[in-house]
């Protein structure tokens, strides 16, 4: 396994949609596998894959409890194939957006379809955190960030921040 570099906003492959992943192959199951070790490194909760610069359909989630047993997830090819009128909201952060949260509101239940990390076709009913954290993380498949759905001058002002702090360089703070 190996750590991944995680991209940051605004960068433009973060807007891209990513092509379906297909057969669970041995490179597919590597990605997984280093999207875990990149998302538990960098305390994380759901990566995807165009988060780590592969711009295909595949996503990790644990949403286990804090000191709780892990509770990994690997979806290739996920869609959401049933939502919930009702909403729940959650303040949501992004690995890509480091340091910004918004409260955001997203189907309360979801089933979603997927192959899992042996390419078995499964589906999973999700509700609360699971089911916002997955579908935060199939948005990023369809080059969708959590700032979209929320109001146009908060997402403005984040990814201001986020292009000047890019610019400054690493390890370097960007003026507000």
């Amino acid at each position: 396994m190996a750590l991944l570099p995680v991209i940051v906003a605004p960068d433009p492959r973060l807007r891209r949609r990513c092509a379906p992943a297909g057969a669970v192959d041995g490179a597919v199951r590597r990605l997984v596998d280093d999207m875990f070790e990149t998302m538990y490194d960098a305390g994380g909760i759901g990566l995807a894959a165009p988060q780590v610069g592969a711009l295909r359909r595949v996503v990790v989630v644990d949403t286990a409890a804090d000191g709780g047993a892990p509770e990994p997830l690997a979806l290739v090819d996920p869609r959401v194939v049933a939502a919930s009128r009702e909403t729940a909201v959650f303040e949501e952060g992004c690995l890509s957006l480091p340091g910004h949260y918004a409260e955001v509101a997203r189907p309360a239940r979801a089933r979603i379809a997927y192959l899992d990390r042996g390419g078995a076709a499964r589906e999973v009913e999700l509700e609360g955190l699971p089911a916002t954290c997955v579908q935060h993380e199939i948005d990023h498949l369809d080059g969708v960030l959590f700032v979209d759905r929320i109001s146009r001058v908060r997402r403005s002002m984040i990814l201001r921040k986020l292009g000047k702090a890019r610019k400054a360089g690493p390890g370097k703070r960007a003026a507000a």
